[in-house]
């Protein structure tokens, strides 16, 4: 099996071929953007931790062109926030269907679900994970979405996972080099 050096180590070549042909990342966020934590306060607060680094991710892709689409179960005022911040423009919260929203989205932009790599880390994702051309997990997912990804990532959830992604798309497309550094040194 080939395999292709990149910053997160060997990869597939299969599954960076594949990756070449993204045109639209889907991800979940509680247990994939964050860490799957959420803090209460005793006056109806919501917390979550956003990891900087996965944004810079998303970002650089919405910056490339690629679609990015979050696909959650929950609805929180502060993940909308943060998919603003990112200049995400494809924010589905409150799903429970989420192999339909990623359909429907993928119908709308004119994208096939084979240009749709969707990354999560548990059950809910399962619908998902059956219609997207790829599905990723992060390293700390539930042990069945692990059986059932195409790639699970070296980090953990809201820990860089989403950036691995990110970076690997971006590495396949040959607009980051596979040592870490953007191919045409613009940022």
């Amino acid at each position: 099996m080939l395999k292709v050096n990149t910053c997160y180590g060997r990869i597939d070549a299969e599954f960076m071929t594949r990756l070449s042909s993204v045109k639209l990342m889907a991800f979940d966020v509680d247990g994939t953007i964050t860490d799957g934590g959420i803090i209460y306060d005793s006056t109806d607060l919501e917390l979550k931790r956003f990891n900087t680094k996965d944004g810079f991710g998303i970002a650089s892709l919405v910056k490339e062109g690629i679609e990015c689409a979050v696909i959650t179960g929950r609805t929180a005022h502060l993940t909308q926030r943060r998919m603003n911040d990112l200049h995400v423009q494809h924010v589905i919260q409150g799903e429970k269907s989420k192999n339909v929203a990623l359909t429907e989205l993928c119908e709308k932009l004119n994208i096939s679900l084979d240009e749709a790599v969707c990354i999560g880390d548990d059950l809910n994702d399962m619908p998902m994970f059956r219609v997207a051309g790829l599905s990723v997990c992060p390293h700390d997912a539930h042990p069945f979405i692990k059986k059932q990804a195409d790639y699970i990532t070296t980090c953990n959830a809201g820990y860089g996972a989403v950036r691995e992604l990110c970076d690997l798309i971006l590495i396949s497309k040959g607009i980051l080099n596979p040592d870490g550094g953007f191919a045409d040194e613009r940022y």
